[in-house]
This record gives C-alpha cells, sequence and structure tokens, in this order.
C-alpha cells in the first residue's frame, strides 16, 4: 500500500473497516506529513495529542463495529471554524490567542462522526482574498509549480491552507467555507475537489461571519466521492443557525451513479469573457463534449444580469463585513491596543482596530460602512439587492426550462506567482471570483472539478452549477465529469 496520508477518504474507509489499517497509523502518517511540510504554511495551529486521542477513539469505534464513514478520517480544520480550547483566529490578529469555549456545528459533526483533528488551517484574514495573502500567519504556498520554475505559486483563497493541505497529502480532506468563490478558486488552483452547498445545507453556526448571506461551508477532497461522504456528515438542520434548512440529508454517495443520460447542460454565454486564455475556452468545450459523450444534452442559455454579479457582490459582501466586524473593537474579547495619557474609548476603537485587521480587511468594512451610509444606501446597498434578485431570477428561469446543471469554468485563470498581483488595483484581484460569486449571489450549489492542465502544467478546473438543494445530482454530474476527464494529477514533492 502507498503512504497511508496519500489514501482517499473512501479508501481509508474501506481499509479501516476490513481492518487492513488502524486509525492512528493513518493519522501518524498524516502528522509526519504536516511536520515535513512546514514550506507550505498550511497548517498554523497543530493538534497532533488532540488527533492522537481522536484516533485511538476511532480504532475503538472500528472495532466494535459501528463506524460512522468518517470514523478514524483526519482532517484539516480552516481557522474560521471554532473547535473548543484550540485557537479559532480567522487569521486575524484582533483574534489572536481567542480560544472558544464551544465547538461549531460542522465540526461537532464530523467528530461525532469519528473524524480526526489534525490542526487548523491558514486562510485569508476574515476569509477575505483570493490568493491567501492576507493572513497574519503569512502567504499559503501552493504545491503545484510551473515546470522547473520555483517562483512560489498561490493556492488561491481564502481557503488556500485547506487546499494546498489536500494537495499536497497532509490530510485526507478539509473543511472550506465559500462567501464568493472560497472553496471552488482554491481547489482548482490545487487539483482537487471543492463544492459549495446550496446556502442553508449546512449550519453556519461556529463559524466566524464575514457576510452572512453569502457564506457557506463545504467540503474539500481529493474526489468527488470523498465531497460526497465528507458532505454528507457536514450537513444538517441546527437549530441554533436560523438560516438553516429543515431539509433530511441524502445518501450523497449513493446519488453517484455515474448516468447523466437525458440531463441537459446549460452552457452560459455570458460567461465567455472578453480575454479569457485560449486554454480556459478550450477546456470548458472539452468538457462539454465529456458530458455530452455521456448521453448528456449541451444547451446554449443565457443568464443576462451576469456581467452586474462582481459589482454587486462587492458592494453586498463589504456591506454584511462592515456590520459582522463592528464587534471586534477591544471591549469584550480578542485584541486591545495599548492605551496613552489621555486616550479614551474612541482612541481605544480606533487604534485596536487599526492594530488588529490587516490591510483588505480595512479596505472591504471602509467600503461597507459607505455603501450603508445614510446618502449613499439606496444609490449602492439597495441597488446591488436588486441586482441580486435579478441574478437569483435568472438561474430560476434556466431551470425552470429543464436545464439540470449548468457549466462554466471555474477560474479565469491557472495559478498566479504570489506577489504578482501586489502592484495591481484591488479589482484585478477581485476579478478572481468572476466566475463563482454568481452562486453565492443565488445561494445556489457549485462545484470545482479538476480536468486539465495549462501550458506549464498547473491544473484546471471546470464548475458545475446545480438547482437549489440537488447536491446529489450535482455531485453525481461531478463524478462524471471527473471520470471523464481521467485528471490524477500530483504536485512534484519539493517542499
Amino acid at each position: 500500500m502507498s503512504a497511508l496520508n496519500s489514501l482517499t477518504i473512501a479508501a481509508a474507509r474501506d481499509a479501516l473497516r476490513q481492518r487492513e489499517i488502524t486509525a492512528l497509523a493513518l493519522t501518524e502518517a498524516c502528522l509526519a506529513a504536516i511536520e515535513g511540510a512546514g514550506a507550505l504554511n498550511a497548517f498554523v495551529h497543530h493538534t497532533p495529542d488532540i488527533a492522537l486521542a481522536q484516533a485511538k477513539a476511532a480504532d475503538a469505534r472500528l472495532a466494535a463495529g459501528n463506524a460512522p464513514a468518517l470514523c478514524g478520517i483526519p482532517l484539516g480544520i480552516k481557522d474560521l471554524f471554532c473547535t473548543k480550547g484550540v485557537a479559532s483566529q480567522a487569521a486575524s490578529n484582533i483574534l489572536r490567542g481567542f480560544k472558544p469555549e464551544y465547538e461549531s456545528t460542522v465540526t461537532q459533526n464530523l467528530w461525532n462522526a469519528g473524524a480526526v483533528m489534525l490542526g487548523k488551517l491558514n486562510m485569508d484574514e476574515f476569509a477575505m482574498g483570493s490568493s491567501n495573502e492576507t493572513s497574519c500567519y503569512g502567504n499559503v504556498v501552493n504545491p503545484w509549480r510551473r515546470g522547473n520554475d520555483t517562483t512560489p505559486l498561490t493556492p488561491g483563497g481564502s481557503s488556500g491552507g485547506s487546499a494546498a493541505a489536500v494537495a499536497a497529502d497532509l490530510c485526507l480532506g478539509a473543511t472550506g467555507t465559500d462567501t464568493g468563490g472560497s472553496i471552488r478558486q482554491p481547489a482548482a488552483f490545487t487539483g482537487i475537489v471543492g463544492i459549495k452547498p446550496t446556502y442553508g445545507r449546512v449550519s453556519r453556526w461556529g463559524v466566524v461571519a464575514f457576510a452572512s448571506s453569502l457564506d457557506q461551508a463545504g467540503p474539500m477532497t481529493k474526489t468527488v466521492r470523498d465531497a460526497a461522504i465528507m458532505l454528507g456528515t457536514m450537513a444538517s438542520h441546527d437549530a441554533k443557525d436560523s438560516t438553516s434548512a429543515d431539509l433530511p440529508v441524502p445518501d450523497f454517495e449513493a446519488a453517484l451513479t455515474g448516468d447523466i443520460r437525458g440531463k441537459r447542460i446549460g452552457v452560459p454565454k455570458e460567461y465567455r469573457m472578453e480575454g479569457m486564455p485560449a486554454e480556459i475556452e478550450r477546456l470548458w468545450a472539452e468538457g462539454a463534449a465529456m458530458l455530452r459523450d455521456a448521453g448528456a444534452e449541451i444547451v446554449d442559455i443565457s443568464l443576462p444580469h451576469t456581467r452586474y454579479a462582481l459589482p454587486a457582490y462587492y458592494v453586498v459582501a463589504p456591506a454584511e463585513a462592515s456590520s459582522n466586524l463592528a464587534r471586534y473593537d477591544g471591549v469584550r474579547y480578542g485584541h486591545r491596543a495599548k492605551l496613552g495619557a489621555g486616550d479614551g474609548i474612541t482612541e481605544m476603537y480606533e487604534n485596536t482596530r487599526a492594530e488588529g485587521f490587516g490591510p483588505e480587511v480595512q479596505r472591504r468594512i471602509m467600503i461597507g460602512t459607505y455603501v450603508l451610509s445614510a446618502g449613499f444606501y439606496d444609490a449602492y446597498y439597495n441597488r446591488a439587492r436588486k441586482v441580486r434578485a435579478l441574478i437569483k431570477r435568472d438561474f430560476e428561469q434556466v431551470f425552470a426550462a429543464g436545464i439540470d446543471a449548468i457549466l462554466t469554468p471555474a477560474t479565469p485563470s491557472a495559478a498566479f506567482g504570489l506577489g504578482e498581483m501586489a502592484d495591481a488595483s484591488p479589482v484585478e484581484m477581485y476579478l478572481n471570483d468572476v466566475f463563482t460569486v454568481t452562486v453565492n449571489l443565488a445561494g445556489l450549489p457549485g462545484i470545482a472539478v479538476p480536468t486539465g492542465y495549462d501550458s506549464k502544467g498547473l491544473p484546471l478546473g471546470l464548475q458545475l452549477i446545480g438547482r437549489p438543494w440537488a447536491e446529489a445530482d450535482l455531485l453525481n454530474h461531478a463524478y462524471v465529469l471527473e471520470r471523464a476527464a481521467g485528471f490524477s494529477g500530483k504536485p512534484a514533492k519539493w517542499w
């Protein structure tokens, strides 16, 4: 058997149940891989003692013969999820030292299923970023490289630590969150699978908030089957989250039949962006051909308000961030600035937030505060809300016309070099989300699947968008695409 940490969740589950390996050995293999991967800067809070204790408990459950699918599976947890007694600071200095006295619903579901926590994963500060360069822990490095070029590449953001850890076999799967593409874009940049479920499918309770009407947690895994297994455990109705849907969670893995004959796949003309690289255009066409060969009908569709999605998103998301992050003021918890003689509460607020928040978070808070202010609320925020409703209606009309899923690129390019966007305007960085933000604005499920490579050997992904609450069908479409593409690439180890 190859290195245990390189196993998929499905393969490890079967080997554990057949007693071919132990959860302890599997966990120790992952911990050793993490120890040797400091150059990637993916894991930022290590919890080996917790991991080994959970692994031993999982072995006991496996021996008793009542083990759920994730029992004994070692996972990485994005630093946005609150984990009881373990640092959970959203990659921000303002939450340095914060150790929650409670567990997020998602992580509690995972531990109840016997999963093992290897540690907390790096991310963009408060999940604001597309390159994992805004973290207080420093940049995450993509395990992939451009051939023999040693330029460090971004793993994408904000779930860059999760993506890098899964791609480098430091863990078998990881949790991510997606507000405008933060699961799907890094998954595409690192050659893994990432699914953002329908808004409300997975509880947000205990997940540090960025934009509450857009945030959604999901799994990041090596395969579509693994994503189905992990999502089945993460998803649940939660009375503690008022936006959580009281719907039964299907058996997502059982839905992976590989049969999509007669399904209608939409290809939206508005996603053919000006200046799109030829290799992305080619990959998209090849993906459509793969689905057609599997028996699906490819249909040209129109989502006319797509062009307004990015500006609408970058009004709505900062507005909600401005409101959510107002609580970090140095009064109740988190960082508090040292006050000089004569300083009052106003200076304490100002200095605390100036010291605690990084530049990108400060930028988005200021944008959000501006668009919510009395003179501009109608001109910006209300108008963006109306555009959001139109974008949602576009999707509703397409699905009502019989479309089962929508195929688009996941990103406008392969992974770029760390620092290459440093001199660019923020808008250029925001354009990385151009194919993904519509899904969040409409509350739909979306999945990124690795399907090919660019001219320099870097992974490229395609995105499938599904009907609301139809993650099972969406995963089956992704499963067909994954099998047809046959992507099996792994980064050559240099770290």
